[in-house]
Protein backbone atom coordinates (compact mmCIF):
# COMPACT_ATOMS: atom_id res chain seq x y z
CA UNK A 1 0.00 0.00 0.00
CA UNK A 2 2.94 2.27 0.00
CA UNK A 3 3.15 4.70 -3.11
CA UNK A 4 6.40 4.75 -4.55
CA UNK A 5 5.62 7.81 -6.44
CA UNK A 6 5.57 9.53 -2.95
CA UNK A 7 8.94 9.69 -0.31
CA UNK A 8 8.28 7.79 3.12
CA UNK A 9 8.90 9.16 5.85
CA UNK A 10 8.89 7.92 9.54
CA UNK A 11 7.89 11.08 11.86
CA UNK A 12 7.60 8.85 15.26
CA UNK A 13 10.55 6.81 15.84
CA UNK A 14 12.21 6.22 19.15
CA UNK A 15 15.99 5.99 18.74
CA UNK A 16 16.72 3.72 21.93
CA UNK A 17 13.88 1.85 20.74
CA UNK A 18 15.40 1.04 17.55
CA UNK A 19 18.46 -1.23 18.41
CA UNK A 20 19.62 -4.14 16.85
CA UNK A 21 19.20 -7.78 18.69
CA UNK A 22 23.12 -8.52 17.31
CA UNK A 23 24.09 -4.71 18.59
CA UNK A 24 22.84 -5.94 21.98
CA UNK A 25 24.20 -9.04 21.87
CA UNK A 26 27.85 -7.45 20.39
CA UNK A 27 27.62 -4.76 22.77
CA UNK A 28 27.31 -6.80 25.79
CA UNK A 29 29.56 -8.79 24.47
CA UNK A 30 32.09 -6.24 24.66
CA UNK A 31 31.31 -4.76 28.41
CA UNK A 32 30.69 -8.20 30.06
CA UNK A 33 27.09 -7.62 30.40
CA UNK A 34 25.05 -10.61 31.33
CA UNK A 35 21.81 -11.39 29.19
CA UNK A 36 19.32 -14.07 29.20
CA UNK A 37 20.39 -15.73 26.30
CA UNK A 38 23.85 -15.33 24.12
CA UNK A 39 22.25 -16.02 20.31
CA UNK A 40 19.48 -13.12 18.66
CA UNK A 41 16.93 -16.42 18.62
CA UNK A 42 17.04 -16.78 22.89
CA UNK A 43 16.94 -13.28 23.14
CA UNK A 44 14.12 -11.82 21.03
CA UNK A 45 11.72 -12.58 23.07
CA UNK A 46 13.01 -10.67 26.37
CA UNK A 47 13.15 -7.86 23.72
CA UNK A 48 10.55 -8.33 21.12
CA UNK A 49 6.88 -7.95 21.73
CA UNK A 50 4.37 -10.73 20.01
CA UNK A 51 1.21 -9.82 22.10
CA UNK A 52 -0.01 -6.80 24.21
CA UNK A 53 1.73 -5.61 27.62
CA UNK A 54 -0.46 -4.40 30.08
CA UNK A 55 -0.06 -0.61 29.75
CA UNK A 56 2.41 1.90 28.85
CA UNK A 57 4.76 1.90 31.73
CA UNK A 58 4.66 -2.07 31.21
CA UNK A 59 5.92 -1.29 27.62
CA UNK A 60 9.09 0.73 28.64
CA UNK A 61 10.16 -2.11 30.87
CA UNK A 62 10.50 -3.82 27.50
CA UNK A 63 13.65 -1.15 26.95
CA UNK A 64 15.66 -2.93 29.82
CA UNK A 65 18.54 -4.69 28.06
CA UNK A 66 18.20 -1.52 24.71
CA UNK A 67 19.22 0.83 27.42
CA UNK A 68 21.70 -2.08 29.71
CA UNK A 69 23.85 -1.69 26.86
CA UNK A 70 24.26 1.91 26.16
CA UNK A 71 27.52 1.83 28.04
CA UNK A 72 29.77 4.86 26.77
CA UNK A 73 29.12 7.77 24.13
CA UNK A 74 30.52 5.24 21.24
CA UNK A 75 27.69 2.51 21.87
CA UNK A 76 25.06 5.84 21.68
CA UNK A 77 26.45 6.37 18.32
CA UNK A 78 26.79 3.33 16.89
CA UNK A 79 22.67 2.29 17.45
CA UNK A 80 21.91 6.21 16.48
CA UNK A 81 23.78 5.86 13.36
CA UNK A 82 22.38 1.74 12.70
CA UNK A 83 19.18 3.96 12.81
CA UNK A 84 19.71 5.71 9.37
CA UNK A 85 21.24 2.21 8.14
CA UNK A 86 18.22 0.56 9.15
CA UNK A 87 16.19 3.43 7.65
CA UNK A 88 17.71 3.35 4.36
CA UNK A 89 16.72 -0.88 4.16
CA UNK A 90 13.27 0.38 5.18
CA UNK A 91 13.12 2.61 1.86
CA UNK A 92 12.52 5.92 4.23
CA UNK A 93 13.03 9.11 2.51
CA UNK A 94 13.50 10.95 5.86
CA UNK A 95 13.11 10.24 9.33
CA UNK A 96 12.64 11.78 12.95
CA UNK A 97 14.70 10.21 15.33
CA UNK A 98 13.52 11.19 18.73
CA UNK A 99 15.25 10.11 21.80
CA UNK A 100 15.79 11.07 25.63
CA UNK A 101 19.28 11.83 26.58
CA UNK A 102 18.17 11.07 30.25
CA UNK A 103 16.84 7.97 29.95
CA UNK A 104 19.92 6.95 27.66
CA UNK A 105 22.34 8.08 29.86
CA UNK A 106 21.11 7.01 34.00
CA UNK A 107 21.74 3.17 33.53
CA UNK A 108 25.58 3.85 33.19
CA UNK A 109 25.73 7.33 34.73
CA UNK A 110 26.46 8.93 31.22
CA UNK A 111 26.58 12.63 31.32
CA UNK A 112 23.45 13.88 29.13
CA UNK A 113 25.01 15.90 27.14
CA UNK A 114 27.44 13.44 25.72
CA UNK A 115 24.34 11.38 24.72
CA UNK A 116 22.96 14.21 22.79
CA UNK A 117 26.53 14.34 21.06
CA UNK A 118 26.77 11.22 20.27
CA UNK A 119 23.31 10.82 18.82
CA UNK A 120 23.80 13.67 16.08
CA UNK A 121 26.90 12.57 15.51
CA UNK A 122 25.77 9.30 14.32
CA UNK A 123 22.81 10.40 12.99
CA UNK A 124 24.92 12.94 10.50
CA UNK A 125 27.26 10.30 9.96
CA UNK A 126 24.60 7.46 9.01
CA UNK A 127 23.23 10.96 6.28
CA UNK A 128 26.55 11.15 4.51
CA UNK A 129 26.45 7.36 4.06
CA UNK A 130 22.86 6.31 3.20
CA UNK A 131 21.79 9.42 2.09
CA UNK A 132 18.21 9.05 4.09
CA UNK A 133 17.46 12.78 5.07
CA UNK A 134 17.28 12.55 9.18
CA UNK A 135 16.20 15.39 12.03
CA UNK A 136 16.91 14.40 15.60
CA UNK A 137 13.92 15.48 18.17
CA UNK A 138 14.87 15.56 21.75
CA UNK A 139 12.29 13.80 24.20
CA UNK A 140 12.08 15.23 27.93
CA UNK A 141 11.07 12.27 30.01
CA UNK A 142 8.42 13.54 32.17
CA UNK A 143 8.19 10.43 34.23
CA UNK A 144 11.31 11.51 35.80
CA UNK A 145 9.65 15.13 37.14
CA UNK A 146 9.50 18.60 36.63
CA UNK A 147 13.59 19.57 37.81
CA UNK A 148 14.97 16.35 35.88
CA UNK A 149 13.74 17.89 32.80
CA UNK A 150 15.11 20.90 33.21
CA UNK A 151 18.44 19.32 33.57
CA UNK A 152 17.25 16.95 30.33
CA UNK A 153 16.03 20.49 28.61
CA UNK A 154 19.79 21.73 29.39
CA UNK A 155 21.51 19.09 27.58
CA UNK A 156 19.48 19.42 24.50
CA UNK A 157 19.42 23.19 24.45
CA UNK A 158 23.16 22.88 24.54
CA UNK A 159 22.99 21.03 20.87
CA UNK A 160 20.22 22.98 19.44
CA UNK A 161 21.75 23.44 16.11
CA UNK A 162 21.22 19.82 15.71
CA UNK A 163 17.66 19.28 17.36
CA UNK A 164 14.77 20.24 15.13
CA UNK A 165 12.23 19.95 18.39
CA UNK A 166 11.27 18.60 21.36
CA UNK A 167 8.89 15.87 22.91
CA UNK A 168 7.55 15.03 25.74
CA UNK A 169 7.28 11.33 26.45
CA UNK A 170 6.61 9.12 29.73
CA UNK A 171 4.04 8.59 32.00
CA UNK A 172 1.08 10.50 30.97
CA UNK A 173 -1.23 9.87 33.59
CA UNK A 174 0.86 10.28 36.69
CA UNK A 175 2.60 13.81 34.93
CA UNK A 176 0.00 15.47 32.72
CA UNK A 177 1.37 18.02 30.35
CA UNK A 178 0.52 21.66 32.62
CA UNK A 179 3.65 20.46 34.59
CA UNK A 180 6.07 21.43 32.23
CA UNK A 181 4.64 24.78 30.51
CA UNK A 182 8.06 25.95 31.72
CA UNK A 183 10.13 24.04 29.84
CA UNK A 184 8.43 23.97 26.72
CA UNK A 185 8.19 27.81 26.96
CA UNK A 186 12.15 27.76 26.68
CA UNK A 187 11.64 25.38 23.86
CA UNK A 188 9.73 28.02 21.94
CA UNK A 189 12.14 30.42 22.87
CA UNK A 190 14.97 28.53 21.36
CA UNK A 191 12.99 28.71 17.86
CA UNK A 192 12.19 24.46 18.35
CA UNK A 193 9.39 23.00 16.88
CA UNK A 194 7.40 20.91 19.81
CA UNK A 195 5.42 17.71 19.21
CA UNK A 196 3.77 15.85 22.71
CA UNK A 197 2.93 12.06 23.37
CA UNK A 198 -1.25 12.63 24.57
CA UNK A 199 -4.20 11.01 23.92
CA UNK A 200 -2.62 7.87 24.22
CA UNK A 201 -2.73 6.28 27.99
CA UNK A 202 -4.86 9.54 29.11
CA UNK A 203 -7.62 11.20 27.51
CA UNK A 204 -8.72 13.86 25.22
CA UNK A 205 -8.08 16.56 28.07
CA UNK A 206 -4.37 15.82 27.39
CA UNK A 207 -4.43 16.41 24.06
CA UNK A 208 -5.76 20.19 24.63
CA UNK A 209 -3.04 20.50 27.26
CA UNK A 210 -0.77 19.92 25.32
CA UNK A 211 -1.87 22.09 22.88
CA UNK A 212 -2.84 24.91 24.89
CA UNK A 213 -0.48 24.98 27.59
CA UNK A 214 2.50 24.01 25.67
CA UNK A 215 2.23 25.06 21.94
CA UNK A 216 2.21 21.09 20.66
CA UNK A 217 2.11 21.62 16.67
CA UNK A 218 2.53 17.66 16.32
CA UNK A 219 0.46 15.27 18.80
CA UNK A 220 1.75 11.53 18.91
CA UNK A 221 -0.14 8.99 18.95
CA UNK A 222 -3.70 11.12 20.15
CA UNK A 223 -6.05 8.85 19.00
CA UNK A 224 -8.24 9.24 22.24
CA UNK A 225 -9.12 13.00 20.39
CA UNK A 226 -12.10 10.91 19.05
CA UNK A 227 -13.45 11.10 22.52
CA UNK A 228 -14.17 15.09 22.19
CA UNK A 229 -16.18 16.09 19.12
CA UNK A 230 -14.76 20.24 19.70
CA UNK A 231 -11.14 18.71 20.13
CA UNK A 232 -11.96 16.60 16.57
CA UNK A 233 -12.81 19.82 14.99
CA UNK A 234 -10.04 22.10 16.32
CA UNK A 235 -7.45 19.76 14.97
CA UNK A 236 -8.92 19.31 11.73
CA UNK A 237 -9.09 23.04 11.29
CA UNK A 238 -6.05 23.56 12.82
CA UNK A 239 -4.38 21.24 10.81
CA UNK A 240 -2.58 19.54 13.76
CA UNK A 241 -1.66 16.75 12.38
CA UNK A 242 -1.19 12.82 14.67
CA UNK A 243 1.26 10.82 14.54
CA UNK A 244 -0.26 7.25 14.13
CA UNK A 245 1.43 4.45 15.94
CA UNK A 246 -0.78 1.19 15.90
CA UNK A 247 1.03 -1.61 16.42
CA UNK A 248 2.77 0.46 19.13
CA UNK A 249 -0.85 1.02 20.59
CA UNK A 250 -2.03 -2.35 20.42
CA UNK A 251 1.53 -3.63 21.97
CA UNK A 252 0.39 -1.28 25.28
CA UNK A 253 -3.36 -2.41 25.22
CA UNK A 254 -4.42 1.40 24.31
CA UNK A 255 -6.38 -0.40 21.85
CA UNK A 256 -7.99 -3.82 21.69
CA UNK A 257 -7.50 -4.55 18.25
CA UNK A 258 -6.52 -3.02 15.01
CA UNK A 259 -10.00 -2.88 14.24
CA UNK A 260 -10.99 -0.95 17.10
CA UNK A 261 -8.08 2.11 16.28
CA UNK A 262 -9.66 5.30 16.12
CA UNK A 263 -7.66 6.39 13.39
CA UNK A 264 -10.38 5.49 10.77
CA UNK A 265 -12.76 7.89 12.26
CA UNK A 266 -10.22 10.46 12.94
CA UNK A 267 -9.66 10.67 9.41
CA UNK A 268 -13.31 10.35 8.29
CA UNK A 269 -13.48 13.90 9.94
CA UNK A 270 -10.50 15.23 8.02
CA UNK A 271 -7.98 14.88 10.80
CA UNK A 272 -4.07 15.18 9.42
CA UNK A 273 -2.48 12.22 10.64
CA UNK A 274 0.89 9.73 9.24
CA UNK A 275 1.69 6.25 9.84
CA UNK A 276 4.77 5.82 11.93
CA UNK A 277 6.52 2.67 14.20
CA UNK A 278 7.35 3.96 16.72
CA UNK A 279 9.91 1.70 18.88
CA UNK A 280 10.67 -1.03 15.64
CA UNK A 281 12.56 -2.55 17.88
CA UNK A 282 10.62 -3.63 20.39
CA UNK A 283 7.37 -4.49 18.25
CA UNK A 284 9.31 -6.40 15.99
CA UNK A 285 8.16 -4.63 12.75
CA UNK A 286 9.26 -2.07 10.15
CA UNK A 287 6.98 1.03 8.40
CA UNK A 288 5.42 -1.10 5.39
CA UNK A 289 4.17 -3.53 7.85
CA UNK A 290 2.41 -0.06 9.25
CA UNK A 291 1.34 0.79 5.66
CA UNK A 292 0.29 -2.71 4.56
CA UNK A 293 -0.67 -4.60 7.66
CA UNK A 294 -2.30 -2.41 10.34
CA UNK A 295 -3.75 0.22 8.28
CA UNK A 296 -5.85 -1.78 6.09
CA UNK A 297 -6.81 -3.71 9.04
CA UNK A 298 -7.85 -0.67 10.91
CA UNK A 299 -10.08 -0.05 8.12
CA UNK A 300 -8.24 2.56 6.04
CA UNK A 301 -9.09 2.89 2.67
CA UNK A 302 -6.11 2.71 0.14
CA UNK A 303 -7.00 6.48 -0.64
CA UNK A 304 -6.52 7.51 3.38
CA UNK A 305 -3.57 5.34 3.22
CA UNK A 306 -1.95 7.50 0.64
CA UNK A 307 -2.65 10.71 2.22
CA UNK A 308 -1.34 9.46 5.31
CA UNK A 309 2.00 9.59 2.96
CA UNK A 310 1.03 12.75 1.29
CA UNK A 311 0.31 14.19 5.60
CA UNK A 312 3.36 12.81 6.81
CA UNK A 313 5.47 15.16 4.26
CA UNK A 314 3.26 17.92 5.19
CA UNK A 315 3.66 17.37 9.01
CA UNK A 316 7.60 17.06 8.93
CA UNK A 317 9.95 19.65 10.93
CA UNK A 318 11.25 20.67 7.25
CA UNK A 319 11.36 23.65 5.53
CA UNK A 320 8.97 23.91 2.45
CA UNK A 321 12.20 23.64 0.03
CA UNK A 322 13.25 20.72 1.76
CA UNK A 323 9.61 19.31 1.46
CA UNK A 324 9.87 20.28 -2.07
CA UNK A 325 13.27 18.43 -2.57
CA UNK A 326 11.54 15.38 -1.07
CA UNK A 327 8.68 15.29 -3.22
CA UNK A 328 10.96 15.46 -5.95
CA UNK A 329 12.23 11.91 -5.31
CA UNK A 330 8.72 10.25 -6.39
CA UNK A 331 8.28 8.96 -10.15
CA UNK A 332 5.60 11.29 -10.69
CA UNK A 333 2.66 12.85 -8.73
CA UNK A 334 0.32 10.26 -9.01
Amino acid sequence: MIDPTLPLCDLHRHLDGSIRLQTILDIAGQHGIQLPANDIEGLAPHVHIDSSEPGLMAFIARFKYLIEILVDADACKRVAYENIVDAKHEGIDYVELRFSPWFMAQRHGLDPLEVVEACLDGIRTGERETGVRANAIGILSRTYGVETCHQELDAILACRDGIVAVDLAGDETGYPANLFVEHFKRVRDAGLHVTIHAGEADGSHSVWSSINDLGAERIGHGFRSIEDPVLVEHLMKQGIGLECCPTSNLHISAVGAYKEHPIKSLADHGVKFCLNTDDPGISAIDIAHEYNTAAPAMGLSAKQIRQSQLDALDMAFLGSGDKIALRSTGINEA
